[in-house]
């Protein structure tokens, strides 16, 4: 999936969390559900993720190492590289995201 479908899709996910939480507010045990699910899928993506950067990385600089002065691959490890490092990061900053979704709840 591409950049500005992420973007989209999370953009479309936050406007209904935004217009919906108010109908939800008074529903106690669906806000604790729901919070206890966001926290799952967070433990979840963190273990999976960290392995997943570790291999990506690893490949990135495989894709270097073992270029052999050809300028695209060498552009194509950064860019692993790169990806890698960005989507890990992401993983990482999921707390924020979690408390920006219960804020809105």
């Amino acid at each position: 999936m591409n950049f500005k479908k992420c973007i989209c899709i999370i953009m479309l996910l936050v406007f209904v969390f935004l217009f919906t939480s108010n109908v939800y507010a008074a529903d106690p045990t669906l806000v604790n559900k729901l919070n206890t699910i966001l926290k799952k899928i967070k433990g979840y993506l963190e273990k999976l993720a960290t392995p997943a950067a570790g291999v990506a990385i690893a490949a990135g600089v495989m894709i270097r190492k073992f270029s052999f002065g050809n300028e695209e691959k060498m552009i194509l490890g950064k860019k692993v590289i790169i990806n890698a490092i960005v989507g890990y990061g992401i993983i990482l900053s999921l707390d924020l995201i979690i408390k920006f979704v219960e804020a809105l709840i």
